[in-house]
């Protein structure tokens, strides 16, 4: 399950827009992974420092309720980001990922994000509009299941 990281990050919908000079610039900071079925990616809760974009295979996105049952969110398959905001701002994950199949991604580590934004800030600039681009439009998508929880959650 080798990939190639110049064609993952071309079909991955942040990297819209991007030259190949602009793809090969991450492809030289992105790490190839690799996550056995039934692995998990990350973890609610838990620190999320790095941007995973799906090569092959299907990862399942998880959250637990307020009653502790685990509630699936939809699945990701190749070309799609995983844990994009984590190149903007190092946090708890909002949700599981876990591989339902054998899955090949690659890893941009935070930190290596924050050494490239100095090095290269205009391609950085350009990938950080594409997450909030592509954010948005994830927020728009599923507009309908977020007035759902929002209608639930408790007062504050």
């Amino acid at each position: 399950m080798a990939i190639v990281p110049e064609t993952v990050l071309k079909a991955c919908p942040i990297f819209k827009g991007f030259t190949d000079t602009g793809i090969a610039i991450f492809a030289s900071i992105a790490v190839p992974r690799a996550f056995p079925k039934g692995t998990q990616l990350f973890a609610e809760g838990k620190k999320g420092e790095s941007c995973l974009i799906v090569g092959e295979g299907t990862v399942r996105l998880s959250a637990k309720s307020q009653a502790g049952e685990e509630i699936s969110l939809g699945d990701v398959t190749a070309g799609e980001p995983l844990g994009e905001l984590a190149l903007v701002q190092v946090g708890d994950r909002l949700c599981t990922a876990t591989a339902i199949s054998d899955v090949s991604a690659l890893e941009i580590r935070h930190a290596d994000f924050q050494k490239l934004l100095i090095q290269k800030p205009q391609a950085c600039v350009k990938l950080l509009m594409g997450i909030v681009v592509y954010f948005g439009q994830k927020a728009r998508d599923n507009r309908e299941m977020l007035r759902t929880l929002v209608g639930k959650a408790p007062a504050a």
